[in-house]
């Protein structure tokens, strides 16, 4: 009778997690915490776009080799560069254990494919996470305004955790999940973006219990 209640309640959440109610219920909240960016930048600027993923794959384009995440990302962070003059495009993350090259690397490499001049990229390839790269960027830029890019859902504990660390980042979110779609539909998708909103809950929760 246990075993029965505990796989009936896993197929129950199971449902909800990919239903159109929960991206309402977790995601949305956090996708909607800073709007789209597409105010002009003044002056010298950094635009800093934090890593994701990317694979090593045979006969591959940087941009081709990139997560759908990570690129993402990097289109956004592109279009920044263009909302100013004289901008430097950070990139960052590190090899990991399952690539040859630093996320970094590929990142930068995927910009250059794109039309990014060589010389306006940064690289961060020893950053392994969102703290590691705040600290990082706060070696280069210090307290001057960066502009920074990550996905939407990960946009409010990227804020917080670059905040902390004393940069002064204007949020430019990207990569929005939380779509429009019918309650009742169950799908792979709303399961994935389910799962990142939790992720990004519990992400927060550990950040504000390790800081001092």
């Amino acid at each position: 009778a246990l075993a029965k209640r505990a796989v009936v309640s896993a197929t129950l959440i199971l449902g909800l997690l990919s239903s159109q109610l929960s991206v309402d219920w977790l995601a949305r909240p956090l996708e909607a915490s800073f709007p789209i960016n597409s105010r002009p930048i003044s002056g010298a600027c950094y635009v800093m776009v934090l890593g994701s993923a990317h694979a090593d794959i045979a006969a591959a384009s940087a941009v081709q080799s990139l997560s759908a995440v990570a690129l993402a990302r990097l289109s956004e962070g592109i279009r920044q560069l263009a909302l100013g003059q004289d901008c430097q495009l950070l990139v960052s993350g590190w090899s990991g254990e399952l690539t040859a090259f630093a996320h970094a690397q590929m990142m930068a490499k995927a910009a250059v494919e794109l039309g990014v001049d060589s010389q306006r990229i940064v690289q961060l390839p020893l950053a392994r996470d969102t703290v590691e790269e705040a600290l990082y960027a706060k070696e280069i830029i210090g307290d001057r305004p960066l502009r920074l890019v990550t996905s939407a859902d990960h946009m409010p504990r990227a804020m917080a955790i670059f905040t902390t660390h004393g940069l002064a980042a204007s949020p430019a979110p990207t990569d929005f999940r939380a779509r429009p779609d019918f309650w009742w539909r169950l799908n792979a998708d709303n399961l994935l973006t389910s799962q990142r909103a939790i992720h990004e809950y519990i992400g927060r929760l550990w950040f504000w219990m390790t800081q001092e």
